[in-house]
């Protein structure tokens, strides 16, 4: 399968500060991924490097089955909305319709008028006018009239209200349903993982923490739940995310599918979000596919 986003030993460093280091990974092709991380881990610099906005400091990104980032070829096979939609507020809706026109070598206007009249949104408004809510379903109105193979959309939610995310999420959701757009999003709202993604990427500390097909990473980590005292000698077991411990009792998140529980302990399935806030909690405790991490690098107990 042609990826979507390959990247490989990509960095980006502004003075002596990385944002991103030792980035490789492949996000495939018709996927949602949802870009995940809290504020400053690197998401933005990623998804810049993707879209060609940065030049990377070491290694490469290739985008859309091959094309390197930045390209004219890339120009035309991905959109890009960012936090802040690149909309003048001066210029009407009709207006923006026709600099996207003129600005992008596919376009399809036509399209583009017919989404925004299902909205209710008038074309004769000017985008200052506009609700936020309004003015993201323009952004991503201009993104989709591009036809694009890739779509990248950076904390596109961060700005809107609940009713405004829903209605932009259900909006994006059907643009994928009918072009079969592959699309990567950034976002610090976890909850709306489950709802969207089938793909996640957690970023933090501008290294990627662990990456894959949502259903394939919650079905290979587990939590172990048993007495503290034995900790010690459950967590020397498994690769450890997570390492949650009380007085009496202690909470192991694990990287392993099916872990045999030890007398006494107690095996629990953990959900997306459970699993993508503790990779995003301790980014010194992530722990990839591969060999198992040695206990000394299991994360600090708590």
């Amino acid at each position: 399968m042609s990826a979507a986003i390959e990247a490989t030993g990509l960095g980006k460093r502004y003075g002596r500060t990385w944002a991103l280091r030792d980035c490789s990974l492949s996000i495939p092709a018709g996927h949602v991924v949802g870009l995940v991380g809290p504020n400053g881990a690197g998401k933005t610099t990623l998804l810049s490097l993707a879209v060609g906005l940065a030049t990377p400091t070491t290694g490469r990104v290739r985008v859309a089955g091959g094309i390197a980032a930045g390209s004219a070829a890339a120009l035309d096979a991905v959109a890009f909305v960012a936090q802040e939609a690149a909309l003048y507020r001066n210029l009407s809706v009709a207006d923006m319709l026709r600099a996207g026109r003129c600005l992008n070598r596919r376009w399809d206007d036509r399209r583009a008028r017919g989404r925004l009249a299902d909205l209710g949104i008038p074309l004769r408004r000017k985008v200052g006018a506009l609700s936020g809510g309004q003015r993201s379903q323009v952004a991503l109105t201009l993104a989709l009239a591009k036809i694009p193979e890739l779509l990248i959309l950076d904390e596109p939610l961060a700005a809107l209200d609940p009713v405004a995310r829903h209605d932009f999420m259900a909006a994006l959701m059907t643009a994928v349903s009918e072009d079969g757009v592959s699309v990567v999003f950034s976002s610090h709202v976890v909850a709306e993982l489950e709802r969207v993604c089938d793909h996640v990427v957690v970023v933090h500390g501008g290294r990627i923490q662990v990456a894959g097909e949502a259903d394939d990473l919650v079905a290979g980590h587990h939590v172990l739940t048993g007495p503290a005292e034995q900790a010690d000698t459950v967590a020397d077991r498994f690769p450890v995310v997570q390492d949650r411990r009380a007085s009496a009792q202690a909470h192991l998140l694990v990287r392993a599918a099916h872990p045999d529980a030890p007398p006494g302990w107690q095996r629990h399935p953990v959900g997306l979000e459970e699993l993508v806030l503790a990779y995003m909690r301790e980014p010194s405790a992530a722990v990839l596919p591969g060999p198992r991490s040695a206990p000394g690098e299991r994360m600090a107990r708590r």
